[in-house]
C-alpha cells in the first residue's frame, strides 16, 4: 500500500512562470525595491497569493543563528541615529548580530502575500526577532511575524491598528504638558504646536500633554495655532511662517521634535523674528542638534538610546520564551531649558 504523495513545495520558479517575469524580477519584486514597475510588482504579488508561495531556507544549509533585525522607513534623522545606537549597543553586549533593513515599499507591505514573503527572508537569515522603528502601516507585518512566531517589538508605532503591540516609547504626554508648563510658566499665553503626523502615537501623545496643560491653565485652545504634519524641517519652516504671518501670532511655538524646531528657528529668521526676545520654541528629543542652533534650543529629552536598548532587550526575552511584562513601555522624559525660551515681549 503505498501513502499520500506529498505535495511539491511552491517554488520561485513557479512564481515567475505565473506572473511572467524572471525569477530574479521576483526577488526584487519580494525584497521592495524600487527599480520594479508596480504593474510587474502587482503580478508578482498576485501570483504569489494565487499560489500560496512561502520563501522557505535552503534545507541544506542552517540558517544563522541569534540576528536581530531592525527595521524602519527612513534613516536620515538624528532621532533614528541615536535608537539605532541603542540598538547595536545592547544587540553588542548580548552576543547577537544585528541586520538594519529599510522596509518593503508602503503600498505593498500591507499585503498578505509580501508581508508573509519579508518575514521569511527574515527567517532565512536566523532572525530571532525584529525592531520597527516608528514603522508606518505596520499591522500586516505584525500580523505575519505573529503567524511565524517572530517575535516584534516596537518603537514609537505609527498607524497601527494592533491593540496588542509590544511598544517601547517615552513619556510623551508628560513631555507635552511640561514644555507648555514652561511657557506658560514664562508669561506666555498665545502658545503655537507644530507636531508630527496624526498616525503617530508619540505625536498625538505630546499634542494631548499640551492641551492638558493649557486647560488646566484655563486657557482655550486656539485651533489656528495647532498644526500636525510630518516630523522635518520643512514641517516647521512651513507652519512657522503661517502662524508668525497670522494677525495675533504666538509669543511661543513647540515643536513635536527637534528638526520641526529647526525649521521654526528658520522661519523665524527668515521673517526678522529674533528668538528668544519675540518668539520661543521649544523642541522635543532632544538630539545634539539642540545644543547646536542659534539660539541654543530648550527641548524634551526623551532617552533615545536606552529606548533602543530596552527593544532589544525586550525582544529577546521574548524570544527566549518570556511573556513581556508590559504591553506599552514608557521611559522618562525631562525637560532641559536653554536660551530659545524667555518671558513674552511686553505689549507696546
Amino acid at each position: 500500500m503505498t501513502g499520500r504523495a506529498t505535495p511539491r513545495r511552491v517554488t520561485l520558479d513557479d512564481v515567475a512562470r505565473r506572473a511572467g517575469v524572471s525569477k530574479a524580477t521576483v526577488s526584487k519584486a519580494l525584497n521592495g525595491r524600487s527599480d520594479v514597475a508596480s504593474d510587474t510588482r502587482e503580478r508578482v504579488l498576485r501570483a504569489v497569493t494565487d499560489l500560496d508561495y512561502a520563501p522557505t531556507t535552503d534545507r541544506g544549509r542552517a540558517p544563522r543563528a541569534d540576528v536581530l533585525v531592525a527595521v524602519l522607513d527612513v534613516l536620515e534623522s538624528p532621532y533614528m541615529t541615536h535608537v539605532l545606537g541603542g540598538i547595536l549597543g545592547a544587540t553588542t553586549a548580548a552576543g547577537v548580530d544585528l541586520v538594519v533593513r529599510l522596509a518593503p515599499d508602503r503600498d505593498q507591505r500591507g499585503t498578505r502575500a509580501a508581508a508573509r514573503a519579508w518575514v521569511a527572508q527574515q527567517r532565512a537569515v536566523g532572525a530571532v526577532g525584529v525592531v520597527g522603528l516608528t514603522l508606518a502601516r505596520p499591522d500586516a507585518l505584525l500580523l505575519a511575524a505573529q503567524e511565524a512566531g517572530l517575535p516584534v517589538v516596537m518603537v514609537d508605532p505609527v498607524d497601527t491598528q494592533e491593540a496588542r503591540v509590544v511598544s517601547i516609547g517615552a513619556t510623551n504626554w508628560d513631555g507635552g504638558r511640561s514644555a507648555t508648563e514652561h511657557l506658560l510658566g514664562l508669561g506666555h499665553r498665545r502658545i503655537g504646536w507644530v507636531g508630527g503626523p496624526r498616525g503617530s502615537a508619540a505625536a498625538r501623545d505630546r499634542l494631548h500633554g499640551y492641551r492638558a496643560a493649557l486647560d488646566a491653565a484655563g486657557l482655550e485652545v486656539d485651533p489656528a495655532l495647532v498644526r500636525s504634519d510630518e516630523f522635518a524641517v520643512e514641517t516647521g519652516t512651513q507652519h512657522a511662517r503661517e502662524l508668525l504671518r497670522l494677525p495675533d501670532p504666538p509669543t511661543a511655538v513647540i515643536a513635536g521634535d527637534d528638526e520641526i524646531a529647526v525649521g521654526v528657528l528658520a522661519a523665524a529668521q527668515e521673517l526678522g523674528v529674533p528668538v528668544p526676545a519675540a518668539l520661543s520654541v521649544v523642541g522635543f528629543d532632544d538630539t545634539p542638534q539642540a545644543s547646536w542652533t542659534s539660539p541654543r534650543l530648550t527641548s524634551v529629552h526623551q532617552p533615545l538610546d536606552g529606548m533602543g536598548r530596552m527593544a532589544v532587550e525586550t525582544v529577546l526575552a521574548m524570544a527566549a520564551g518570556a511573556e513581556p511584562a508590559s504591553w506599552s513601555v514608557q521611559l522618562a522624559t525631562t525637560l532641559v531649558v536653554r536660551e530659545s525660551t524667555a518671558p513674552p515681549p511686553t505689549a507696546s
